[in-house]
C-alpha cells in the first residue's frame, strides 16, 4: 500500500481499509492545524491507486466499506472522481460505503447531479472541517470559505442525498469573540442539519500562527472554564436532531445518538463539569495532545 506520511483517518469510521488518493491538503493555511504542513498537496497517479486496489482485492475481498485519504480527496473534478470509484468497484465488488474527509470549498466544482452520480458509487457519507459558523472567526482563522458558502454545499449535499458530518472548534475564536462563534455556529449548523455534529477543544501546537498571535498578545486563547461555557453555549443553541460527539478534555461522555433528546442532560452534565470540573487536570490533558 501506498501511503504518505502522516496518516489520519476518521477514528469513527471502519478504519480498514483505507485508500490513498491524494496527498496533503490544497489549503494548508488555517491558522491552528499542522497536520499536512510538511506535505505538499498532489493527486494520487492511478496507477498507485490500481495498485493500492489489486493489493485489497486478495488482502479484503469482501470490503464493504472504504476511506479516501488524504485532508481533501474531494477537491478532484467529477471526471477524476468518477473513475476511483469505478475502479474501487471493479476490485471490491461488495463495497457499500467509502468515506471521505474534506473542505468546504471542495464541493463547490460539482452539481448537484454529479454528487447523486457519486453517491450511486458508494459515496454515500463525508466529514466536513468547518469548524465555525460564523464568519468572523472563519476569516481571522483562514479558513478560506464563509457561512453562505457552508450552507450552499450542504444543501448540494443533502439534494444529493450524501450524509455528511460537521466539526466545531471550541476555543479557535478567542475570548474576543467566542459567544459569537458558538451562537452563529450552531445557527449555520441547525440550518445545514448534518447527520452528526463532533466538537472538539483548540489547542495550541508549536509551528501555527495562532500560537505565534497568542505570544504577541494578538490572540487571547480561552481558559479551560471558558472552552465549557463556550461549549455549553453551541450546544444550548443547536437545534438539529443529530448524533453528537465530542473530544473536549472533560471525563464525562457527552456522545451519543438522538441530540435533541438528550440536550438538557449534556447541558447539566456541562453546567456541572464548569462549576466543578477539575480545570487544572483537563489543561494537563490538552498540554499532552500532539494532533487535531
Amino acid at each position: 500500500m501506498h501511503f504518505t506520511q502522516p496518516v489520519y483517518r476518521n477514528p469513527y469510521w471502519p478504519t480498514f481499509p483505507l485508500l490513498q488518493v491524494t496527498q496533503g491538503c490544497t489549503h494548508n493555511r488555517c491558522k491552528f492545524c499542522t497536520m499536512y504542513k510538511d506535505v505538499r498537496f498532489r493527486p494520487q497517479p492511478m496507477e498507485l491507486i490500481e495498485e493500492d486496489l489489486q493489493e485489497l482485492a486478495k488482502l479484503a475481498p469482501e470490503s464493504k466499506t472504504i476511506q479516501l485519504l488524504s485532508a481533501n480527496p474531494l477537491i478532484m473534478t467529477y471526471n477524476k472522481l468518477r473513475p476511483i470509484l469505478e475502479k474501487i468497484n471493479d476490485y471490491l465488488p461488495e463495497i457499500e460505503y467509502i468515506y471521505a474527509a474534506t473542505r468546504v470549498s471542495d464541493l463547490k466544482n460539482k452539481t448537484v447531479e454529479e454528487l447523486e452520480n457519486l453517491r450511486e458509487l458508494g459515496l454515500k457519507e463525508i466529514s466536513l472541517g468547518v469548524e465555525s459558523g460564523d464568519d468572523w472567526t472563519l476569516e481571522r482563522v483562514n479558513k478560506g470559505y464563509t457561512s453562505h458558502d457552508i450552507i450552499e454545499q450542504c444543501q448540494k449535499l443533502t439534494a444529493a442525498g450524501i450524509d455528511f458530518w460537521m466539526s466545531f472548534l471550541n476555543g479557535v475564536a478567542g475570548k474576543e469573540h467566542s459567544m459569537d462563534h458558538a451562537i452563529n455556529s450552531a445557527k449555520i449548523f441547525s440550518e445545514c442539519n448534518p447527520m452528526l455534529v463532533g466538537t472538539g477543544g483548540l489547542t495550541l501546537f508549536e509551528g501555527t500562527p495562532l500560537l505565534d498571535e497568542a505570544r504577541k498578545g494578538e490572540f487571547t486563547p480561552l481558559t479551560e472554564k471558558e472552552m465549557l461555557i463556550e461549549l455549553k453555549t453551541f450546544v444550548e443553541h443547536l437545534n438539529c436532531d443529530c448524533y453528537f460527539i465530542t473530544h473536549h478534555t472533560v471525563s464525562a461522555s457527552l456522545t451519543g445518538p438522538n441530540f435533541l433528546e438528550r440536550k438538557d442532560e449534556i447541558v447539566k452534565t456541562l453546567n456541572n463539569e464548569i462549576e466543578h470540573g477539575n480545570m487544572d487536570r483537563y489543561a494537563e490533558i490538552r498540554r499532552n495532545k500532539r494532533s487535531l
